[in-house]
């Protein structure tokens, strides 16, 4: 009996795999006899459209902007009023209280870049690596001047010289065959310094990997501006803070800026999408980004290929949620999904308007002349606060990725902002000042920066007479040559 349910499961491993499609052995095989007889240097998406027309359409859907219902890929401000209208006031005195747009989406990517307020005549080459596919070239004839050099003046001429695309084949596949590959040289470092071997990569793991080159969070060194990711100590918030108090700060890297608030030195996190699903229960389980947002589809009637629409698994709920959960129906798992997202969101936006309030009272703090050591003591929990925050805000799954983890994440951002509060509050009591005006007049700045219509100028309204800016001491001089 036991010989025959053996020979019944192995039947049944074999239609799996026939349905399935080729096992990653015979992928691998596949693979390896794939000659396109394209240049291993090229980098034009268009160079791929002829060989491989099926996903080339499919990546072409990746032009349509559509939202869901916390996310999506329309071109829209986060400054809206159903979105995050607070951010001018958290990133105030930085580039992302001037413009920050919610994600279009890979196709736009260069057009984007182009477009945002934040690249400036200061901006380096790093601000174009997850954007063009003419960037692992780039860093190969530059070295690692390629991380410093200017911009709108260098990078950006040589890209167009060298007729780049916005982010597409050539950055996850061997142009001559196809294989997946690691591109950006920074995300090899990061995986090794976190104990991970690419060299010893499965297939399964680059359909990781060639999403989280760029799907993450990172900052620019301290000395070269190379993106570097903060991974020694692990991928959850709490590793990635511990890192850049210990390691980042011994190496140069204390802030992205000097909140203008609260005088805060402040970190800014990215897009930590990669880091979010692999601490989460997908990630763990061994579920890839490809197998939610690249799920393989029947097209031109018959052929089986791996979508290339990058879009939320919501959209393609039968080919990407539907190929694992068949005992549910699409319907309730919508639902549940939705209701994860509306959780999450929900503390995401508890979490903003604490971590607001404790920007400003310790302004008030500074401007009331209460002790440096206190000041600094709440800025600690104002620095760390605003981190917890962020990780999760500008993670792109609105906590799906990792639904305890986030709600873990904001609880401890509400923590260490109350925290801040408290300090300050025990200072101001003593200062004579009355709490009551000092939380009306955030109400009042807050109801400024809503009422701007211009989106270039809410940050404006963030200060005032009662909140004045805190700037960061001038810089000396260079001296002449």
């Amino acid at each position: 009996m036991a010989r025959k349910h053996h020979w019944i499961y192995l039947a049944l491993v074999a239609i799996v795999m026939l349905i399935a499609g080729c096992s990653d052995a015979e992928q691998t095989k596949n693979a390896k006899e794939l000659k396109t007889g394209l240049s291993k240097d090229e980098i034009s998406n268009e160079a791929f459209k002829d060989l491989f027309p099926l996903q080339y359409d499919s990546y072409k859907k990746n032009e349509k902007m559509e939202d869901t219902k916390y996310g999506g890929s329309e071109k829209r401000s986060k400054f809206e009023e159903d979105k995050e209208p607070l951010l001018p006031i958290l990133f105030n005195g930085y580039g992302f209280a001037t413009e920050y747009n919610e994600e279009r989406g890979h196709i736009y990517a260069n057009e984007d870049i182009r477009a945002i307020a934040r690249i400036t005549d200061k901006s380096v080459g790093s601000c174009l690596t997850c954007k063009s596919t003419a960037v692992p070239h780039m860093i190969e004839e530059m070295g690692e001047s390629y991380w410093g050099a200017n911009f709108n003046s260098e990078i950006w001429p040589k890209a167009e010289s060298m007729g780049h695309s916005p982010i597409g084949c050539s950055d996850c596949h061997d142009p001559e065959t196809m294989d997946l590959r690691v591109t950006r040289p920074s995300f090899v470092k990061a995986m090794d310094a976190a104990g991970y071997d690419l060299s010893k990569a499965t297939k399964n793991d680059m359909r990781n990997y060639v999403c989280g080159q760029c799907h993450v969070e990172y900052y620019f060194d301290a000395k070269t501006s190379e993106v570097t990711y903060p991974w020694d100590d692990g991928f959850k918030p709490e590793d990635m803070y511990e890192y850049y108090e210990t390691t980042a700060k011994a190496e140069g890297f204390e802030k992205d800026w000097i909140h203008n608030v609260s005088g805060t030195p402040t970190l800014k996190s990215q897009h930590p999408e990669f880091e979010t699903h692999m601490s989460g229960p997908h990630g763990k389980a061994g579920v890839t980004c490809a197998d939610c947002h690249m799920p393989y589809e029947r097209v031109d009637g018959k052929k089986k290929i791996s979508s290339h629409y990058w879009t939320s698994p919501l959209k393609t709920m039968d080919t990407s949620c539907g190929t694992c959960h068949t005992n549910r129906d699409l319907e309730e798992l919508r639902k549940t999904v939705e209701e994860i997202q509306e959780t999450n969101v929900s503390a995401l936006h508890e979490a903003q308007d604490v971590s607001t309030e404790a920007h400003y009272y310790v302004n008030k703090m500074i401007i009331s002349g209460v002790s440096a050591d206190k000041i600094k003591e709440a800025q600690n929990h104002v620095r760390k606060g605003q981190w917890f925050w962020d990780i999760i805000a500008a993670e792109n799954s609105a906590g799906f990725h990792n639904p305890q983890g986030s709600m873990d994440s904001l609880k401890t951002s509400i923590t260490e902002s109350n925290k801040a509060i408290k300090i300050a509050t025990e200072e101001l009591v003593k200062k004579g000042v009355s709490l009551a005006e000092l939380d009306g007049e955030i109400e009042k700045a807050k109801e400024a920066v809503f009422g701007e219509t211009d989106n270039m100028k809410k940050k404006d309204h963030a200060i005032n007479l009662y909140f004045p800016a805190q700037q960061p001491p001038a810089a000396p001089a260079a001296p002449k040559k």
